[in-house]
């Protein structure tokens, strides 16, 4: 026997997206993301459910998952503010660096905060008295500049520094 996914009714997103902040908040991130994608299939442009579903899914990203940071980047770009697609831009970036950390792999994470470190910057610059990405760029750089693997892995030469032969 298959089963069906049921439709969400319109009037009921709301509520939805409401459950869907708790169960992140409860750490189950799975259940978030399923009932953002509900809501996604009745309104594919709400804001919320897409910012709510890339969080759910950089939520996960320390399972080591493959794709979650792809989901969670293509989460966030159908963001329609310029300013908030940046920042959580940046937040994916900056959790999958966390990530890459937990699993001992300091090159990786050394690019992906770089990547973050670019977004936050970007998104200082378009609304200068936010201290959202002020904060998380420090926290960022705090991470670098304490952790004796990253600070080895950035003075290590890049794949594109690196120099064969003579």
């Amino acid at each position: 026997m298959a089963y069906a996914l049921k439709r969400l009714p319109r009037d009921g997103l709301e509520a939805a997206i409401a459950k869907a902040a708790h169960y992140r908040d409860l750490n189950q991130p799975e259940e978030a993301a399923s009932i953002c994608r509900d809501v996604l299939d009745v309104d594919p442009g709400h804001p919320q459910a897409w910012k709510l579903l890339g969080l759910a899914l950089t939520d996960r990203l320390a399972s080591g998952h493959a794709g979650l940071l792809d989901e969670a980047l293509a989460a966030f770009a159908r963001l329609s503010d310029d300013y908030e697609r940046v920042y959580h831009t940046g937040i994916a970036w900056e959790r999958a660096a966390k990530a890459h950390v937990e699993r001992n792999e300091a090159h990786g994470a050394v690019t992906a905060f770089e990547h973050a470190l670019a977004s936050f910057e970007r998104a200082e610059s378009m609304r200068p008295g936010s201290p959202d990405p002020v904060l998380r760029w420090n926290h960022c750089v705090r991470v670098l500049s304490d952790h004796p693997a990253l600070l080895a892995a950035m003075q290590a030469p890049r794949e594109d520094q690196v120099r064969l032969g003579d």
